[in-house]
């Protein structure tokens, strides 16, 4: 996707299009006691920056680093949701961490003019895990009619949002199909998330140039990319 798409559905939809990169050293939380297995890997950031795939793991797919200059939030905390039940969303909507995570790192690919955006986070021992992905279910459940996000000064509204099946992996799996509307042009949104282990991975895929130039979009996560990432979290 062109850097002019994605800078102006950044302008457009604040939170959707083009959120910048989770700062994996500015977001990390003060590690639990971590498991003999857990310390064999590294910290938190060091485990996500192994797991990340990379343009070697993909073929013909070049893996990009977000753009501060359309960060959104730096952290859950900046953002707000008129039913707060709905934050998870705009969370993983944005690249943000999901509950309690101890480090988060993001990455996105291009397809065409969809995007699909690749969001890490590692967790404790003591299920903090498990209860992000149960906040993340629970809002799906009940924001099916939208909800609105805001943060630092700027306004998301989503018009709808609905559970999707998603193909089995990893050790729990929720996805949600989000849609809004901008310049009289209606866009549907893609989420996954997937569970392995202390580790969750959320897919976002937003067609930005279609935003940007007003036409109505369907993104669809890029299936390579979801599936070599599931592969590296084991």
């Amino acid at each position: 996707m062109k850097r002019a798409a994605l800078a102006a559905a950044a302008c457009a939809l604040s939170l959707t299009a083009c959120s910048a990169e989770s700062g994996t050293d500015e977001n990390a939380k003060p590690e639990s006691s971590p498991s003999s297995a857990q310390a064999k890997q590294g910290s938190p950031a060091e485990r996500l920056a192994k797991l990340m795939v990379t343009d070697a793991d993909l073929d013909g797919e070049t893996v990009q680093e977000l753009d501060p200059q359309f960060l959104f939030a730096k952290s859950p905390d900046e953002v707000t949701a008129d039913k707060p039940v709905c934050a998870p969303l705009a969370y993983a909507m944005n690249q943000l961490p999901l509950g309690e995570a101890e480090a988060d790192l993001a990455r996105y690919t291009s397809t065409g003019t969809t995007a699909t955006y690749i969001a890490l986070a590692a967790y404790g021992t003591d299920g903090d895990a498990e209860s992000a992905m149960a906040g993340l279910s629970k809002a799906i459940d009940s924001c099916g009619d939208g909800f609105t996000a805001k943060a630092n000064g700027n306004t998301s509204p989503y018009d709808s949002v609905a559970a999707e099946k998603a193909s089995t992996a990893g050790d729990e799996t929720l996805a949600f199909k989000s849609t809004m509307t901008f310049q009289g042009a209606s866009h549907v949104l893609r989420t996954q998330a997937v569970r392995s282990g202390d580790v969750i991975a959320v897919y976002f895929a937003v067609n930005g140039s279609a935003i940007a130039n007003a036409q109505p979009s369907e993104a669809q996560l890029a299936k390579p990319v979801v599936g070599t990432q599931n592969g590296k979290l084991g």
